[in-house]
C-alpha cells in the first residue's frame, strides 16, 4: 500500500540549493515556501493541508492547521511558547535547533575568553592613546586559560562544544547540568563535536550547586536555555561569590543573568568584567550604563551568527525528517515541564 504524501511548510528564506535537498530527503515531501513572519500572509489552503511546521516564529491556531503535526523550529531559543496556546495542543511535536549553532558560538566563547584573559580591550584602547606605557607587564598581565578554572554554567551543546575546544589548554572544567545523573548528551550533536559521552569535564554539578562552582572559577561561561527556572538565576548572591579576579561570558538569554546586580558587579569591580552578547533589552539603548564600562565587551546578540548555520540546520531537521516519515524518535523535543 503506497504511503500518504506529507505536505510541508516552510517559512524561512531558504535558498533554492536547501530546498531541493529537502525535497530530495523522500518522494513523499510536498514542500511549500512562504516566506513571512505573519501568519496571515499564508494561504487558508496551505494551513489546512500542512503536516510539518518549519518556521522561525509563525504559529497559526490549532483550527487552522487541524492536520499539524510536527512543528521544527529554526532556533534553539523558543521561550516564547510559553505563552503560545498552540503548545497546549496534546497531540502536536515541537522540536528546536538546539546543537545547531554550537560550533559558531562555542568560539566566540573561547575567543571572549582569550581576549578578556590576555586584556585585548585595555589593549585596544592603549593603542588609541598611542601610548608604550612604562608598567605594561603589570597593566597587561594576563589571566591564561592553561593552569586555570572555567565554570560552564549549562552543559548542553554549547557548554559541551566550548569544553571540547577547551581540551588543549588543560584548564579544570566545572560543568553544572539539570539532570547530572545522565551526564550523556542525549540531543542533537554533529559528528566529532561537542562531548557526547561526558568526557570533558574535571566535575559534573547539579544546576542547584551554582555558587559552590561560582566562587572557584576564573572564567564563568552562561550558556543555560531561558525558561522559568532559569530566569535570573544568577543574581546577587551568586555573582558575589565569584572572584574578584574572574570574568563572565553570557552569550544564552538576558534574562538569565539579574542585569541591575550584574551592572552594579561590573560598576564596582566586583569581579574583573565580561563580555556579553545578550540582554534583556535588544537592541540595547545607547543610553544604558553598560556601553561605558571600560570592562565589558558588547557584541549585539551575533554569538550564533555563522555563514553556514542553515546547512547546519538542514543536517539536523533532514534527521528528524527521515526519523518522522518512518515514526522514529525525535531530535530536540520540546519539553513544556522544562520550558525549552
Amino acid at each position: 500500500m503506497e504511503k500518504q504524501p506529507v505536505e510541508m511548510l516552510i517559512t524561512i528564506p531558504l535558498g533554492e540549493d536547501l530546498l531541493e535537498k529537502f525535497q530530495q530527503l523522500s518522494p513523499r515531501l510536498n514542500i511549500t515556501q512562504v516566506v513571512t513572519r505573519k501568519v496571515e500572509e499564508i494561504p487558508v489552503d496551505v494551513w489546512l493541508k500542512t503536516e510539518i511546521l518549519y518556521t522561525d516564529i509563525v504559529l497559526p491556531t490549532a483550527a487552522m492547521a487541524p492536520n499539524l503535526h510536527w512543528i521544527q523550529f529554526h532556533w534553539a531559543g523558543v521561550e516564547f511558547l510559553l505563552e503560545a496556546p498552540l503548545a497546549q495542543k496534546p497531540d502536536l511535536v515541537m522540536t528546536t535547533l538546539s546543537g545547531a549553532a554550537a560550533p559558531q558560538m562555542a568560539e566566540y566563547i573561547v575567543m571572549m575568553m582569550l581576549s578578556l584573559g590576555h586584556r585585548l580591550p585595555d589593549l585596544f584602547a592603549n593603542q588609541l592613546k598611542a601610548e608604550w606605557p612604562r608598567d605594561r607587564w603589570e597593566r597587561f598581565e594576563p589571566l591564561e586559560v592553561r593552569g586555570s578554572t572555567v565554570g560552564i554554567i549549562g552543559y548542553g551543546s554549547i557548554g559541551r562544544e566550548v569544553a571540547r575546544l577547551l581540551q588543549p589548554f588543560g584548564p579544570k572544567i566545572l560543568a553544572v547540568k539539570r539532570d547530572v545523573m545522565n551526564p550523556r548528551d542525549s540531543g542533537y550533536f554533529a559528528n566529532g563535536l561537542g562531548d557526547p559521552d561526558g568526557n570533558f569535564f574535571t566535575r559534573l554539578y547539579p544546576i542547584q550547586a551554582i555558587r559552590s562552582v561560582l566562587k572557584e572559577c576564573d572564567f564563568v561561561v552562561v550558556t543555560l536555555p531561558l525558561s522559568p527556572q532559569t530566569r535570573t538565576i544568577i543574581g546577587s548572591e551568586e555573582l558575589a561569590a565569584m572572584k574578584p579576579t574572574a570574568f563572565l561570558i553570557d552569550a544564552c538569554r538576558g534574562h538569565v543573568i539579574n542585569q541591575n546586580t550584574l551592572l552594579n558587579a561590573l560598576q564596582e569591580k566586583k569581579i574583573a568584567g565580561a563580555a556579553l552578547d545578550v540582554f534583556t533589552e535588544e537592541p540595547l539603548p545607547a543610553n544604558s550604563a553598560f556601553w561605558r564600562l571600560s570592562n565589558v565587551t558588547i557584541t549585539p546578540h551575533i554569538s550564533g551568527a555563522s555563514p553556514f548555520y542553515d546547512q547546519r540546520a538542514f543536517e539536523l531537521v533532514a534527521e528528524n525528517i527521515s526519523r518522522y516519515l518512518v515514526g522514529g524518535n525525535l531530535l530536540n523535543k520540546y519539553q513544556a515541564e522544562l520550558g525549552y
